[in-house]
């Protein structure tokens, strides 16, 4: 099948493909009018998972296996139902699905799921049953979790090590970076270095209480990983012993999206924007900014994005690299959507018309 890029967009999702010529074409669009959150397709983009917000209606989950042309809808994950005690007490409802991955190659039909209140839920069955991670969930640091920019906690970025299924990672708003290596029987911090400057000052580097945006991990170079924090760019290059601050970037250090070239763990994207209300492109200029030796220095990229008067907003899931790391797709709030066939060197408009763009992945 064609290499695909999905866009989930607050009215539905979008599917396009690119076959051997170059060029995106429009192919499909599914759940016309509702929120789509998130989207997971398998490599060879047979089976496609979509997670919905329908306000009112509540969260959703539906499957595909025949690559889009129709859809199931699928068990939503649940917490388990408090017992005993409070005979008031209700256990907490997903609120929303933030992140979806597949649990490693040798689990096949496994995958991860994120949510907001923050909670990591594992299927082996392709999605036909959920299991919460109670250690994860039942962590003692959790206390200290809090919302960032919503009102529930949210586990937003799942990466799993390539090197190992059992090894995985996950990243909270705001609550920093928790590791297990077992597969998620155990859980301990791993955000040691990251800095919220938005505490105290003998808070700052409280590593339960940080607000990672999103965190990314190099498959080629699996013990290097990347944050775009609310305040900061961070780096880990020591399979998640420590973090260094990045201060580097020159339009801005605050933002929502980064994505890591999956063979050269030294190029990272992020996308700039101004902090903490106004929350749009500094200088109304639309731009991408590129380091390709570790932090040290960024170009910032402007071709073909608008630079003059622009809003957009591109969150957390908005950046998205292929596997060759040269082929990249963005999407903002404005409903915009950019291609890069040029590590990012040049972008073309795809659409200007779309709702405002939750996430985009190219499989």
């Amino acid at each position: 099948m064609a290499e695909r890029l999905y866009v989930a967009s607050r009215k539905g999702l979008l599917i396009y493909e690119r076959g051997a010529k170059a060029g995106w074409r429009h192919a499909s669009t599914a759940f016309i009018g509702s929120p789509v959150t998130m989207v997971l397709a398998s490599p060879d983009n047979r089976t496609i998972f979509a997670g919905l917000n329908l306000g009112h209606f509540g969260t959703k989950l539906h499957r595909s296996t025949d690559g889009g042309a129709s859809w199931t809808e699928m068990p939503v994950p649940s917490f388990p139902k408090i017992e005993g005690g409070d005979k008031d007490a209700k256990a907490p409802a997903v609120s929303a699905i933030w992140a979806m991955e597949w649990a490693g190659r040798d689990r096949p039909g496994a995958l991860w799921l994120g949510t907001a209140p923050a909670a990591l839920f594992y299927s082996a069955d392709n999605g036909a049953s959920w299991t919460l991670n109670e250690a994860l969930w039942n962590l003692p640091t959790r206390a200290k979790w809090m919302g960032g920019g919503t009102v529930d906690t949210a586990l937003h970025s799942i990466c799993v090590d390539p090197r190992k299924s059992e090894r995985v990672a996950v990243a909270v708003s705001c609550g920093g970076v928790t590791l297990t290596e077992d597969g998620g029987q155990s859980w301990r911090v791993a955000g040691h270095g990251l800095r919220a400057e938005f505490m105290p000052p003998d808070q700052q580097f409280d590593p339960d209480v940080q607000d990672a945006h999103l965190m990314v991990q190099c498959p080629a170079a699996p013990n290097v990983y990347w944050i775009q924090h609310h305040n900061g760019i961070f780096r880990c290059t020591d399979n998640l012993k420590s973090w260094q601050e990045i201060d580097t970037a020159p339009v801005s250090r605050f933002g929502f999206a980064v994505a890591v070239h999956p063979k050269d763990a030294s190029t990272a994207w992020f996308v700039p924007a101004v902090k903490d209300e106004q929350r749009y492109p500094a200088d109304g200029k639309v731009v991408v900014q590129r380091t390709r030796d570790g932090g040290k220095t960024f170009d910032v990229l402007r071709r073909g994005l608008p630079q003059d008067n622009a809003f957009d907003l591109v969150y957390r899931h908005g950046l998205a690299v292929d596997a060759t790391g040269e082929r990249l797709a963005m999407g903002s709030t404005t409903g915009s959507v950019w291609t890069s066939d040029n590590g990012g060197d040049d972008w073309s408009l795809l659409s200007a018309n779309l709702p405002p763009v939750n996430a985009v992945r190219l499989f």
